[in-house]
């Protein structure tokens, strides 16, 4: 027996407790339970997906919302398994992984040597304890001949603010992927007056547990209670997702090592590290992504076949301070600071290259924050206002940005954070030069409550933005069909997440032919 394996099966001896010999430890593991409750409670993901595999997922928590989620200090060995089929008749790759107490008893496994564009099916198991069988696909190897992509967009769940129903119905749209741009908690203690964007109070739906995040433990228990909404596992198990973080992940838009209370940059980065750690431990990523002293690797790149080249981008960890103190606010000088930064230098830098390479017949650019540089008045006021907190407030980044896309006739950019569902053309110049791509604006799963068809000044910001071209108020998600010759965008929506069991629709088609960066509502 090797020192490892002696050592495993210590871990287990002492996981069913008892003073048993060592070589009867694997029979009591198999012939006893290993759990007062189910310890799978916050199901399954997968994430990363690439030709030859894909990250799975798990959390050991027999106790969610307790101390460690219910589990003993101590490592605990978890049993997986890859199956080309639902019925797992046919295993291709297996395996035991250590969930650890240091990282919330969470297993992170990076499978490989799987075949490229093709379904496979993972489960897990802790003695006769068995999770749910989850579904991922490999995506094609890079450059392959692709004739049409499916992909999921969505994210902004708010737990209080409604139900996770658009979940549902995304599990059963087929999709090869989701893109989840961010805030998949958020930190606020629970506010059982809630307001609408209309100023009135509206339905309040469910609770957070706890009060405002700050330690690591708060952060768990967050995670943990969303993660059991039984219509978010549902789209973490029909998809490999991939995954970046927004603000609320953290705190309201934070940027880089700056906090909205102004915090000395030490105490804020203090809990920063701790959402972090958290955010790793429940989401499917891959080691490289695994937060340290600098903070997490999250822009990276998928090049799907020769059809889609996927650019996942980070605008928040290397952003400077929003101008204005931030808000929705009139110009102030900050719009035009030069030295201004959404991406970070090494970012944009990344992109540039990525974007030279023109490893794909569309560059499909994945962020978190508003590129169209909306004027956001609704009434009467006498000056443009914008969003500090989305690149209307970072005017010379934007530009950078745009000058990389111009030219190449094939970008569109995937933007969530808005809570509601934008189209319009990204346009030079403060958006009244040249349109040099698209943009698609998800609005969120609940962030919002049930909405409306238009918010009220809707008509005044179409008027004043004439590169906007359509816009939502519904909850739901995007369902992106790509082709050869043309890109289509559906808004999915639900007309309530208040209360259960809301029926899907498309509330609109929007669609953008290869080489003209314009767009056709439909």
């Amino acid at each position: 027996m090797t020192i490892e394996s002696l050592s495993l099966a210590i871990s287990r001896r002492a996981l069913v407790g008892g003073a048993v010999g060592l070589l009867a430890a694997p029979a009591i593991l198999r012939a006893q339970q290993l759990f007062t409750a189910y310890p799978f409670r916050l199901g399954v993901a997968a994430g990363e997906p690439a030709s030859d595999g894909f990250v799975i997922w798990t959390r050991l928590a027999p106790d969610p919302l307790g101390d460690h989620g219910g589990m003993p200090m101590q490592p605990v060995a978890v049993d997986w398994q890859v199956a080309s089929d639902q019925r797992f008749a046919t295993v291709v790759a297996k395996g035991s992984a250590i969930a650890r107490p240091e990282l919330a008893h969470a297993v992170h496994v990076e499978v490989a040597g799987l075949l490229p564009d093709r379904p496979y099916w993972y489960r897990f198991t802790v003695g006769r304890e068995r999770s749910i069988a989850g579904r991922a696909r490999t995506l094609p190897v890079a450059g392959a001949p692709l004739d049409h992509l499916r992909f999921g967009v969505a994210g902004c769940q708010n737990y209080e603010d409604g139900l996770f129903t658009a979940y549902r119905h995304l599990a059963d749209e087929d999709v090869a992927f989701v893109y989840h741009y961010g805030d998949y908690i958020y930190e606020g203690r629970s506010s059982p007056v809630a307001m609408g964007y209309d100023g009135k109070p509206r339905r309040f739906v469910r609770a957070h547990e706890g009060q405002l995040l700050f330690d690591l433990a708060d952060y768990r228990r967050r995670y943990a209670q969303y993660k059991m909404d039984p219509d978010l596992q549902a789209a973490h198990a029909s998809a490999a997702w991939f995954a970046t973080f927004d603000d609320h992940e953290v705190e309201n838009n934070w940027v880089g090592e700056t906090d909205q209370e102004n915090d000395p940059p030490e105490v804020f980065a203090l809990r920063r590290a701790a959402a972090f750690q958290a955010y790793y431990e429940h989401m499917p990523f891959r080691r490289a992504s695994f937060p340290g002293p600098n903070g997490m690797q999250m822009y990276r790149r998928a090049t799907v076949g020769n059809l889609v080249d996927l650019h996942l981008l980070d605008t928040r960890q290397f952003r400077s301070d929003q101008p204005c103190d931030d808000g929705f606010k009139p110009y102030c000088k900050g719009w035009d600071d030069p030295k201004a930064q959404v991406l970070g230098t090494r970012q944009e830098a990344w992109l540039d290259t990525a974007l030279k390479q023109r490893s794909a017949r569309w560059n499909a650019l994945a962020q978190q924050v508003m590129v169209m540089p909306l004027d956001r008045r609704t009434g009467e006021e006498p000056a443009p206002i914008r969003n500090m907190d989305s690149w209307g407030g970072y005017d010379a980044p934007r530009e950078r940005v745009l000058a990389k896309l111009a030219g190449l006739g094939n970008a569109v950019v995937l933007t969530g954070d808005e809570h509601q569902n934008y189209a319009g053309e990204l346009r030079t110049k403060g958006g009244t030069g040249d349109a040099v791509a698209v943009e698609f604006v998800g609005t969120s799963i609940s962030s919002g409550g049930d909405g409306a068809d238009r918010r009220t000044g809707t008509e005044r910001i179409i008027a004043g933005n004439p590169f906007l071209r359509y816009t939502n108020d519904r909850r739901g998600y995007l369902v992106c069909d790509v082709a050869h010759d043309q890109w289509q965008t559906r808004f999915r929506t639900v007309d309530r997440v208040s209360t259960p069991d809301a029926t899907i629709k498309t509330a609109a088609t929007a669609t953008v032919e290869h080489g003209r960066p314009a767009l056709s509502i439909a």
